[in-house]
């Protein structure tokens, strides 16, 4: 089975950078969308960036042009000019089925739909 596992998360002054990288194990062999995901304390899980098998990226509104996902390698996440607005718990996920394709949409995340980390903190201090 999929499991997955964030590290790289702590606390950073506002205008810092942190690389966030998920260990996996178990992904299936048709290679489904990934991403990364966060929640912030009161809010809801959001999309924060998604890649597809064939190195298709897609991002949130707040993140673009500030974030970068990949996946040479590991899946990872690179966030760069941190606002105290990204503070959250970060997750990665995989899809589950048969869907490869992971565009950022603004519905809500339908957490049966993934294999999820158990998450690592982001603190983003002013």
């Amino acid at each position: 089975q999929v499991q997955l596992m964030e590290s790289g998360g702590g606390s950073v002054q506002a205008g810092g950078t942190l690389r966030l990288s998920c260990a996996n194990s178990g992904v299936p062999y048709h290679d489904p969308c990934m991403g990364w995901f966060r929640q912030a304390p009161g809010k809801e899980r959001e999309v924060v960036a998604t890649i597809d098998k064939w190195g298709n990226t897609d991002y949130g509104d707040a993140m673009k042009g500030r974030f970068t996902i990949s996946k040479a390698g590991t899946l990872t996440l690179q966030m760069n000019d941190l606002e105290p607005e990204d503070t959250a718990v970060y997750y990665c996920a995989v899809r589950r089925g048969t869907v490869v394709y992971c565009p950022v949409t603004s519905q809500p995340v339908i957490y049966e739909n993934f294999y999820w980390g158990r998450g690592t903190q982001v603190t983003v201090s002013s």
